[in-house]
Parts: C-alpha cells; sequence; structure tokens
C-alpha cells in the first residue's frame, strides 16, 4: 500500500454476536467493524453459517448471484451458498459461508458429547476458500482482511500463495488476531492433503501434517503481515512465532477491550502496515 490510507477492510470472523453468544471472539466481530466504518473505512464481514443460527429470526436469505460455485475438496464438490442479514442497529450487513455438509448441524466446532468434529479441518478449508472466491465475486478489492478465530486460520495462506495475483487481492494485508480458541485436539489425517490445492506445493502445506490448533495458527502467523493478540493466554509458542517472523506486534490491553478504545488502536494497526 506504500503510505495509502486504508480504505477497505474486509473482516472474517469464526464468531459473531447476536448470531452467536456473546464472547471475546463474537463481541469484537459485533462491534470492531462498527467502529472501523464509524472511522470512515468501508467494510465486509464474514463468519460461517452455523445451524445453530436461527435463520428466521435473524432475516436471512440467501444471496443467489453470489452463490452457486462448488469448492472441491478431496475431490467431492460442495457447493457454496452465500447469505446475509443485517445488523439494522449497526448499519452493516453480515454475510454467511454456507453448505449443508459443513454448517447445517447446530453445534459449532464440537458435538453434543464434547468431541472435535472429524471434519472441522474441512471445514476450515471450505470457509476461507468460500471468503475468498465471494470476496472476488463482490469485485471488493480490501486493503486488510482481518482474520479471527481458528477457522479463518487458512485464509492467509491460500492468500498469499495462491490469490496473491489476483487484481482483487494485489494490495491486500492480513491481519491475524488471536484468541485463545485454539483446538487442543488434531485435526483429521488427510488435513494437509485436503488442504492443498491449486498452486501450492506439498512444502506449502507440510506444517498441516499431523497438525493441531497450535500449527494451524502457526502457519497463519507466517502469512500474516501484522497479529493482534486479542485475548490474553495466547500459547507461548505462538508468541514466540510471531517473534520469530518479526511481525508487527499489537499486544492485548485488557482495559482497551472493556472501554472499546481498541477499535482506535486496531484502527491505528491498519494504517501502519
Amino acid at each position: 500500500m506504500m503510505g495509502e490510507p486504508v480504505k477497505r477492510v474486509l473482516f472474517v470472523n469464526s464468531e459473531i454476536t447476536p448470531y452467536l453468544p456473546e464472547t471475546p471472539i463474537s463481541l469484537i466481530g459485533r462491534y470492531l467493524p462498527q467502529g472501523i466504518q464509524e472511522r470512515k473505512k468501508e467494510i465486509r464481514s464474514f463468519m460461517p453459517r452455523y445451524g445453530c443460527i436461527n435463520e428466521r429470526k435473524n432475516q436471512l436469505h440467501e444471496v443467489i448471484r453470489l452463490s452457486g460455485m462448488n469448492i472441491i475438496i478431496s475431490d467431492v464438490d460442495h457447493p457454496l451458498v452465500i447469505k446475509v442479514a443485517s445488523i439494522s442497529a449497526a448499519r452493516m450487513q453480515v454475510y454467511f459461508i454456507d453448505n449443508e455438509d459443513y454448517f447445517r448441524r447446530k453445534q459449532v466446532a464440537y458435538d453434543e458429547k464434547g468431541n472435535f468434529f472429524a471434519d472441522n479441518g474441512d471445514r476450515a478449508i471450505f470457509f476461507a476458500r468460500g471468503v475468498l472466491e465471494t470476496a472476488k465475486k463482490l469485485r471488493w478489492a480490501p486493503d486488510i482482511i482481518h482474520c479471527h478465530g481458528w477457522i479463518t486460520h487458512l485464509l492467509p495462506l491460500y492468500l498469499k500463495k495462491i490469490y496473491k495475483d489476483d487484481p482483487i487481492f494485489a494490495n491486500s494485508k492480513v491481519v491475524l488476531s488471536l484468541y485463545n480458541d485454539t483446538p487442543a485436539e488434531p485435526f483429521a489425517k488427510n488435513f494437509k492433503d485436503a488442504a492443498r490445492f491449486a498452486t501450492l506445493k506439498e512444502e506449502d502445506v507440510a506444517p498441516l501434517a499431523d497438525a493441531d490448533g497450535i500449527k494451524l495458527a502457526q502457519t497463519a502467523i507466517r502469512y500474516s503481515d501484522g497479529v493482534i493478540l486479542s485475548t490474553s493466554g495466547i500459547a507461548p509458542e505462538l508468541k514466540k512465532t510471531c517473534k520469530d517472523a518479526g511481525l508487527p506486534v499489537l499486544a492485548y490491553k485488557a482495559k482497551a477491550i472493556t472501554d472499546g478504545s481498541y477499535i482506535d488502536e486496531y484502527n491505528n494497526f491498519y494504517d501502519q502496515l
């Protein structure tokens, strides 16, 4: 961007309230985009359309012109359905990435017995690719893509390795917010191979062999342009990965989150990248 002011920010979230219960991620997912929009930047927000989200109550509807693509994962076609809803108090829309196989179940990442879904890796692949393909269809070129939550953690790799030559993303920088939501459980054995597509090489996905949430987050860090510590309790190895990568890191400040001043701090962070 070379000194150009940031005009457009794409928010990619695992959770946004009121669609999901209030958590550190869902609250930032709700109020940060509104605050950035109030600071005269254009915004778009994305999240998965989990089955626990009540479509009628939240007035979700399908965006036909954006739906209809297929995303192939492990040789299987998965239709990409895009829905949208409005948070009228914030004058902002939220786009939902939907697919019957991945996002119709009532739970988010764990079943009712507390087991980590076996296909969570595939769900992360589908979500990251779905967001990037939809941004292309919108013909909306973001200056900053801000990722929140483990299910977004493949997006930096895909952006920098596959989409970087696309005019929509040619000038996009990735900001990664780290939370203490990193899954301790391993992803499926085929995760590394399923994550590889298009021009990705074996070495690009090698760190995802026997991956858990930490390895996936480390991959996201390596392809990001800046990292924000958005909660306390971030794993020490992730902080070390940030340091080793020489990335700008915005430290966690509980008071800033509480009083809302984090919005200005994040906004300034975007402008400095």
